[in-house]
């Protein structure tokens, strides 16, 4: 009997930890579903005997691009009608990292040790989150592995090009605004200081405009260190304020409320739940089960509450548009999708649109959000900048002024 250490999500969605005993990876993950509790990361809290250390297989493991050129490739080649075992050898063999090379023979081997490809997954879950695992399984048990593959592989592709077209719209405004910060700060600590100085000798006084300069730039000097430290101290509370549940879950169902964030982050958590839905459910995943996967992978703590009750509500036999409608998360678009797909029994093709249609408003919203953003920003500094010039040369304007 061995121990395996968990970080899982309950029926209300709230993260929690703690220790199973089972023989395997297999029974303590069925252990916790009957505790209906969602695992997200299972790890044996013996020392691993063979193979890499632990650390550095979770350094090595198949993530990213990696993971979707193994899935369409694993779907290829079984869609070619090779044998799950040598697809996996033959993917094994044309390995060139050495991490890879070795979690591809464990899998190998797993396989020709009798057990399914789900439960070989499941014990690599930082490599193999639960919706793939949960879709491999649906697909093993209905025969129709190689196109479950290609579906995740698509799932998979997408869902990286929707982060990078989310980090790509990001950068920019985010480098934008440190520039800024770092030009009026290098401005007012070093070049302010020595031009004003030698205004400090006359006896006129100086202009309200300069007196407002030179008391922002003494401020900003002394109180420079003491900023930083604060705004680190902030940070650091607040990181530790937010690990406990309580607090995270309000913070996240603020979030949902802010004027031009809250409307971006709710549609990619529902377009993240739409689309992990419809592939478990295109893929005969039952649907309480693809529910409760589908709420583990958002992001939004608030929003994965809801989802989970709305869950629970379908388990006491509501129908699956009223139970979301509850949540107050869906709009009417959403609703009436999923609502006609529910009735006319296309519910993942019309899960899969609904997707489509969020990720659309995401991206319309997000460039709304920066388009607004970049010109306040450059007209915020544009002013600063006028300001300190028209502090430094009303002196001198006035200097001159006085000579004449």
């Amino acid at each position: 009997m061995t121990r395996w250490r968990y970080h899982a999500l309950d029926h209300q969605g709230m993260p929690c930890r703690g220790e199973v005993q089972a023989d395997n990876a297999r029974a303590a993950r069925a252990q916790l579903q009957q505790q209906r509790l969602i695992p997200l990361r299972l790890r044996e809290v013996q020392t691993r005997t063979g193979g890499l250390p632990d650390w550095l297989h979770q350094r090595s493991a198949l993530n990213g691009k990696a993971l979707v050129l193994f899935t369409r490739q694993l779907a290829t080649l079984i869609g070619a009608a090779l044998p799950l075992e040598e697809a996996l050898n033959t993917l094994a063999e044309q390995c060139e990292k050495p991490g890879q090379r070795t979690l591809l023979a464990q899998l190998h081997h797993h396989i020709l040790e009798g057990m399914s490809f789900s439960d070989a997954l499941a014990g690599h879950p930082r490599t193999f989150p639960p919706l793939f695992r949960a879709t491999v399984a649906a697909g093993e048990a209905s025969g129709h592995l190689d196109q479950v593959l290609q579906r995740l592989a698509d799932n998979l592709e997408q869902r990286q090009q929707v982060n990078g077209k989310l980090l790509q719209a990001l950068l920019y405004p985010l480098i934008l605004t440190v520039i800024a910060i770092g030009v009026v700060t290098l401005l007012l600590t070093a070049v302010v200081p020595g031009i004003v100085a030698q205004f400090v000798h006359m006896q006129q006084a100086l202009p309200l405009s300069t007196r407002l300069l030179m008391a922002g730039s003494s401020a900003l000097q002394i109180a420079a260190p003491w900023l930083a430290g604060g705004v680190g101290l902030l940070l650091f509370g607040l990181r530790l304020w937010l690990k406990k549940p309580r607090h995270r879950l309000h913070w996240h169902r603020l979030q949902l409320r802010l004027p031009l964030a809250g409307p971006v982050i709710r549609e990619l958590n529902l377009a993240r739940y739409a689309r992990t839905l419809s592939i478990l459910h295109t893929s005969a995943v039952p649907l309480l089960d693809a529910m409760h996967i589908s709420a583990g992978v958002l992001a939004n703590s608030y929003a994965r509450q809801q989802l989970l009750q709305a869950r629970e509500q379908v388990r006491e036999g509501s129908t699956l548009i009223a139970a979301l409608t509850q949540t107050g998360l869906l709009s009417p678009m959403m609703r009436n999708l999923i609502g006609s797909g529910e009735r006319s029994g296309e519910l993942g093709n019309m899960l899969a649109h609904t997707a489509d249609i969020q990720e659309n408003a995401f991206f319309s919203r997000m460039a709304l959000t920066v388009a607004l953003f970049e010109p306040l920003l450059i007209v915020t500094m544009a002013g600063v900048v006028l300001f300190i010039i028209l502090a430094i040369l009303q002196p001198i304007l006035q200097l001159n002024t006085m000579v004449s």
